[in-house]
């Protein structure tokens, strides 16, 4: 056998799955996503987005606000280090591009992944994280640029990886950000990422030709007001910002609930338009904030069983009744209890 064709026949193999998947992606979610967002947004929204609770889903975030120049994600999960992947050879690449590619798959399928495995995605040579955020930009004919690691100081800024905090963490293992998750395999220093990314290049186009560098920024941390305090390096951070466009989806019903307050109120305080299943803000908040929140699709009821504020759950089925019922020909995050489409905006 030739030197490397096992390899290359792995990245080929994997490479058609992908393509595969973004294909269905495109014409079994986008072309009913897209035109429908874009008729829902209004003209002279802020150009950096806010999605906590985000995961490793900046493929919602490019379909909901495609034309945004910065957008930033929050959730648990670390960013990952992208060299072990270098490392892999024969049965081991593989196995790991096999299993890569049935993730990557998944989520182009629904359009967003489970809490579990985007978890278990943070272990192992391929960080699942940087493959879900490399196969949005290809659903989007977007292409890297420029990939970045960086730490948030105490006032807020960020302050970039460089190759001597990269050695001074050789060997360690990043810290969970919640007690109830897996720790990451790759070491601290790699926990937040900052992506630029731009028009794919089409017929020889000159990068001048595709368009301005946009920034994907994911930062691993814990929303918990027990650990976002409205002082701290992260809501600084986003303070420094201003207005944002936000969103947020099938984010386990955490904004009804007080422990997580400190974000929710850096959402109404920043937020000029927001879209978000019935995980978004509850209508209480949202109206003391000035907001109009406008439904679409269905809601009979909480996506969980148990966990969810009640009399949030029944403000919410208060909030579409009282509303005509316009249709929603997508999911977009959570199905209600019944399995029924739907999404609320929320302006001002």
């Amino acid at each position: 056998m030739p030197p490397w064709a096992r390899e290359r026949a792995a990245v080929a193999a994997h490479c058609k799955r992908v393509r595969e998947a973004v294909a269905k992606h495109r014409t079994r979610y986008l072309a009913k996503a897209r035109p429908f967002l874009a008729k829902l947004r209004p003209a002279g929204l802020p150009q950096k987005v806010l999605y906590p609770f985000g995961g490793a889903d900046l493929l919602s975030a490019l379909t909901t606000y495609p034309d945004a120049k910065e957008i930033t994600t929050i959730s648990l999960e670390h960013s990952g280090d992208p060299r072990p992947a270098l490392t892999l050879r024969g049965a081991e690449l593989d196995a790991h591009l096999t299993a890569a590619g049935k993730h990557i798959a998944g989520f182009l399928a629904y359009a967003n992944s489970k809490s579990t495995t985007l978890m278990k995605l943070q272990r192992g040579p391929i960080s699942g994280e940087l493959a879900l955020f490399v196969a949005a930009l290809a659903v989007h004919d977007l292409e890297p640029v420029d990939l970045r690691y960086f730490s948030i100081e105490p006032d807020g800024s960020l302050r970039y990886v460089d190759a001597a905090t990269v050695a001074a963490h050789h060997g360690k293992r990043g810290k969970r950000r919640s007690s109830g998750w897996l720790r990451p395999s790759s070491s601290p220093a790699f926990a937040n990422y900052e992506l630029s990314y731009r028009a794919r290049s089409k017929g020889g186009a000159a990068a001048s030709a595709r368009g301005a560098v946009r920034v994907h920024r994911h930062i691993a941390a814990n929303l918990a007001n027990a650990h976002y305090k409205r002082e701290g390096p992260l809501a600084l951070h986003l303070r420094a910002k201003g207005k944002v466009a936000a969103m947020t989806k099938a984010a386990s019903y955490l904004l009804w609930s007080d422990d997580f307050s400190e974000i929710r109120r850096t959402l109404t305080e920043q937020a000029t338009f927001m879209i978000s299943d019935s995980t978004g803000v509850p209508p209480r908040y949202a109206r003391a904030a000035g907001f109009t929140q406008t439904t679409y699709g269905r809601y009979s009821g909480c996506f969980f069983k148990k966990r969810f504020v009640r009399s949030h759950d029944a403000a919410f089925k208060a909030l579409w009744a009282a509303q005509p019922r316009r249709a929603l020909p997508f999911r977009y995050g959570y199905p209600d209890r019944d399995g029924h489409f739907h999404m609320l905006v929320a302006t001002r």
